[in-house]
């Protein structure tokens, strides 16, 4: 029996029914791509070669052992008599030739095994080589063998600036010596170069904003992750010291520690330490990496990145601009600033730097902390000095360790805390001894500041469920 023609709904009603299911749809449309831009990556594998540690395992225990990793520049990479003078006014000169380097030569590299002929490898520069090496390594890591993912969409994002080597090359060479090879062995390479070798056809590239490159490239592959443009991303930094040019460089910035030592937050404080090496990760969406089974060690809860805007110079840090992209890296991983029970320091030991990131971070984070529970704070620079390009990826690299560890790691060379630093009216506390991690969420957070004005902060967290063995050793049959 059907309804008859009064008992048929009017088209204002099938009108207005439709609307609230059209509007229904945007609200669910809306939600999805909420949670899509919130969604947690997971860290399934890494690799590093860092001033005392050739891999994750190897850098953990350095930190443990408390060590500083400072010495003069090797002199089998470049003669460097005649660089030093005490004076940093004095041309072509630099007050220090002191850093922390990598054991052993930068050059040892088997092009072999990347395809790469020995005449096309002496064209590249040594970065490009030793992020091929990276790459391979946290991909074991990560239990994913290469030849499984060529073709797919992996992205690739690297941190990068420096270019002694092509410098050198400039310097040393005759026109008549350029070759094509040189022209790929550029840094700008270094991205092209992985996602070549592997095959990888997802997003591609090389983030230079200085100091904050390497966190700046995390935010890149954080974004395509969330917006599917690859399903896989290999994201890190690189940076090595093959000439005296950064040096004699940095020196007339006056912004070298004499002594080669980041000594931060302590009123000896002058002037930062180099450093060189690199770190990669491989990240996977978080539901993905748990359907896959994947080993999850920590998680990228949220990132962000802003420039400082008009300050008082253009490497001159402002205040306002760093708590700005702590707040919007914390919207982002959707936690409340009280959560964080660690930040891993910009932390670069000078006497403008340091009081400024503190006085920022507690600005943030002490609204609605408990005074008895201070945000705990340190630097890895007082271990290996500033890697540049690479320091955001060094200090992601201590936090999840110290994740997976439990322990927070010693921050070094504070023996007289800087007394422009308002200690009393502070509610953070520099870890100055190994210390247990905190109860509560195990949430931390990266700062990473370029001296281009372009800043960065992420948020990592804890893997779900149970934690990653602390003796896993990585296979391709995992």
């Amino acid at each position: 029996m059907t309804k008859s023609h009064a008992e048929q709904p009017s088209q204002d009603v099938l009108r207005g029914r439709l609307k609230d299911s059209l509007g229904t749809i945007r609200s669910l449309r809306a939600r999805v791509q909420e949670l899509q831009r919130a969604q947690p990556l997971a860290v399934i594998g890494m690799s590093c070669r860092l001033p005392g540690g050739a891999s994750p395992e190897e850098f953990w225990q350095s930190l443990t052992d408390g060590r500083s990793l400072t010495s003069q520049f090797p002199e089998e990479r470049h003669s460097v008599a005649g660089f030093y003078h005490p004076d940093p006014d004095n041309p072509g000169t630099a007050y220090t030739l002191s850093g922390n380097f990598l054991d052993g030569p930068v050059d040892a590299f088997d092009p072999t095994v990347f395809g790469i002929s020995p005449r096309e490898a002496a064209g590249m520069d040594p970065q490009q080589r030793l992020v091929l090496e990276l790459a391979w390594e946290a991909m074991e890591n990560a239990c994913l063998p290469p030849a499984e993912l060529e073709g797919s969409r992996v992205g690739v994002f690297l941190g990068a600036s420096t270019s002694d080597y092509v410098r050198m090359r400039q310097q040393k060479g005759a026109m008549a010596d350029v070759d094509a090879y040189q022209l790929i062995g550029e840094p700008s390479f270094l991205a092209g170069r992985v996602s070549y070798t592997f095959g990888f056809q997802g997003p591609s590239m090389v983030i230079d904003t200085a100091c904050s490159s390497s966190l700046v490239a995390l935010e890149q592959a954080v974004q395509s992750l969330r917006s599917r443009a690859c399903d896989t991303a290999l994201v890190g930094g690189v940076n090595l010291m093959l000439s005296p040019y950064g040096f004699v460089l940095v020196s007339k910035l006056r912004a070298l520690a004499p002594d080669g030592r980041c000594k931060t937050f302590d009123a000896s404080a002058d002037g930062y330490a180099r450093g060189e090496g690199g770190a990669l990760f491989v990240l996977k969406r978080l539901s993905d990496a748990e359907a896959a089974g994947d080993r999850i060690l920590a998680v990228v809860r949220g990132v962000a990145t802003e420039h400082d805007g008009r300050s008082s110079g253009l490497t001159v840090p402002n205040p306002a601009a760093q708590q700005n992209v702590i707040t919007s890296a914390l919207k982002n991983a959707e936690v409340s600033a009280e959560d964080l029970s660690y930040v891993e320091a910009h932390g670069t030991g000078t006497q403008l730097g340091d009081p400024i990131e503190l006085q920022a971070l507690n600005a943030i984070t002490s609204v609605n902390r408990p005074t008895d529970r201070p945000l705990l704070v340190g630097s890895v620079k007082t271990n290996i000095g500033h890697l540049e390009p690479a320091a955001g990826a060094a200090g992601m690299l201590k936090v999840v360790l110290a994740l997976q560890h439990d322990t927070l790691p010693k921050h070094l060379h504070l023996n007289d805390p800087n007394p422009q630093i308002p200690w009393d009216l502070l509610n953070v506390k520099v870890t100055s001894v190994d210390t247990p991690w905190p109860e509560g969420p195990r949430l931390a957070g990266v700062s990473s500041f370029g001296a281009s004005g372009t800043n960065a902060h992420a948020v990592l967290g804890e893997a779900p469920g149970p934690r990653p063995g602390r003796a896993h050793r990585a296979r391709w049959a995992c």
